[in-house]
């Protein structure tokens, strides 16, 4: 717009080269921001993790023994849970937002049916998925360890980009050589962290906090980055970045610079959502202190 407002002053502007450079730092920081906003959910929200099984393994149990209160009901009824119940967790400052759901199985009650479609859009939407079992009910029937690892496997597949944590729950009844047998179970399931715990006692409690803690990255904070956290901002930064590659796009085709500022004022538009409006004299003179070789 400079160029073809002041075409009749002695002004000299930086050439295409440099202005290529501009272009591509700009896409750098913007795309670095962007991906920032996935880590800064996780700051704001707190990292979503699914606690999932058949009913009565005790998934409540171990809600209530990760907040160290009573926060879920506890019954020996099958299928209590027939919601989500959710509370946050502060874990070597990081904060983790754990999810109760209701058991998986196959019912015709109609209530429980919705709550178990609740469970799958949890850990749809959770970064770490817990499978809890009851480790009485496979250690010592090899059936019921095959269909156990069979339904673990469906969860691998069902949800791949899920990190997988199985948890054998109750192990505080079985012996020490029941114990090697279950962890040589769960061995063979592939891609997966596997743990022994009593929800009940506190057994494995502390591990699987530790277990948890490092799964988390926070590169971008070991590096002071700025992280975005706020939605709208991660919109705009959007907008913006799409119009930056239209200016891209345009360079590469030797567009005119007529056109190219069409582009150019529309990312200015997104950045000031973020940043608030600035008058036309300011943005000018950003321009002419920063971008103007001569005059």
């Amino acid at each position: 717009e400079l160029e073809l407002d002041f075409a009749e002053e002695d002004v000299e502007f930086a050439n295409r080269s440099e202005f290529q450079k501009l272009i591509t730092r700009i896409t750098e920081v913007l795309k670095r921001l962007i991906d920032s906003f996935a880590t800064g959910n996780v700051l704001k929200n707190g990292i979503p993790v699914a606690i999932v099984g058949e009913p009565n393994v005790g998934k409540s149990t171990l809600l209530n023994a990760l907040l160290n209160e009573e926060r879920a009901i506890v019954s020996d009824i099958a299928g209590t849970t027939r919601d989500t119940i959710e509370d946050e967790i502060t874990i070597g400052g990081v904060g983790f937002r754990f999810i109760d759901t209701a058991g998986i199985r196959e019912t015709t009650d109609t209530i429980e049916g919705l709550g178990i479609q609740k469970t799958f859009q949890k850990m749809e939407q959770a970064q770490v998925v817990i499978y809890l079992f009851d480790a009485n009910v496979i250690s010592n029937d090899s059936e019921k360890s095959h269909n156990l690892v069979s339904e673990i496997e469906k969860v691998k597949n069902k949800f791949p980009q899920k990190t997988l944590v199985i948890i054998a729950n109750k192990v505080d009844t079985l012996s020490p050589a029941e114990r090697e047998k279950l962890k040589g179970t769960l061995r063979t399931v592939e891609g997966s962290h596997s743990l022994l715990l009593s929800a009940k006692t506190g057994e494995g409690v502390e591990d699987l906090k530790t277990t948890l803690l490092d799964f988390v990255n926070t590169g971008a904070l070991r590096n002071n980055e700025t992280i975005v956290t706020n939605s709208r901002h991660y919109d705009a930064l959007l907008k913006a970045l799409e119009e930056i590659q239209k200016v891209q796009d345009g360079i590469d085709s030797n567009l005119s610079g007529d056109l190219l500022a069409i582009d150019i004022r529309q990312a200015l538009y997104h950045f000031g959502e973020i940043t608030g409006e600035i008058s036309n004299d300011e943005l000018l003179g950003n321009i002419f202190a920063n971008f103007c070789i001569g005059k």
